[in-house]
């Protein structure tokens, strides 16, 4: 009874990463915050697919959420395993940094990178003992180049990138990987306050991407042809570079 547990997984691309795994035969945990309508929705599509669907509603930033989800979750099913975490939450509060202010610093800072560590830890637990899992972080280009109006989510996003390279040499002995993907514009509810027409001449592509992009990435780093990947930033932005 092998699970995967994705963050932020009801909309957008966490909702593609969850059904493309479903198709790889994982049971789906979809963990989601506040759209009840859309977390129903996803969990109905994962069914559909012929595998176990679980919501978790929490917030990731709040450890004592957390642990009476997924800790309990996992000390209650002892016969099944979460072998694949996707930390994919994460919001935008952008504004220039004279402009930010404290309350949207620490909330892009506490979903983040506070979220990576608190759902990151007692899995990696146990993935540790079983000597088996995949763990993939959902960062973004903004964490690779920063982006102006954005040090806060660049800042929270290159963490989250230090942090995989460091847990990936941790836990390598034990044949987990750890690796990242980096979206660029991808057409998600995230991205709705910006004009593709506006921006997508500066992506060689001339497009935005597609949340099914960046779930095809996931799926490879998750799957068996990644065995010896790990440590890795694999960019998905349609050639957009610093």
């Amino acid at each position: 009874m092998e699970y995967a547990l994705v963050t932020g997984g009801s909309r957008g691309i966490g909702k593609a990463i969850c059904l493309r795994l479903a198709d790889m035969g994982y049971n789906i945990i979809v963990n989601y915050m506040s759209n009840d309508d859309e977390a129903l929705k996803t969990e109905a599509l994962i069914k559909q697919k012929g595998v176990d669907a679980i919501l978790m509603k929490f917030d990731v930033s709040k450890l004592e959420e957390v642990d009476a989800h997924v800790e309990k979750w996992m000390n209650d099913n002892p016969e099944k395993t979460i072998s694949v975490l996707v930390n994919n939450a994460g919001i935008r509060k952008d504004n220039l940094m004279v402009f930010i202010s404290p309350e949207d610093w620490h909330r892009v800072m506490d979903i983040t990178v506070d979220g990576f560590y608190n759902v990151t830890r007692n899995i990696v637990k146990s993935m540790v003992r079983k000597r088996k899992g995949r763990i993939v972080n959902i960062v973004s280009l903004s964490g690779l180049k920063g982006m102006p109006g954005q040090t806060n989510y660049s800042a929270s996003k290159g963490a989250i990138i230090a942090a995989t390279k460091a847990l990936a040499q941790e836990v390598g002995k034990r044949g987990i990987t750890v690796n990242a993907v980096a979206p660029g514009f991808i057409k998600t509810d995230m991205t709705q306050d910006i004009n593709e027409e506006d921006y997508k001449n500066m992506v060689p592509m001339n497009r935005f991407g597609e949340p099914e992009e960046v779930a095809g990435v996931v799926a490879f780093l998750v799957g068996k042809d990644s065995s010896y990947v790990t440590g890795q930033v694999i960019s998905v932005n349609g050639g957009l570079y610093s």
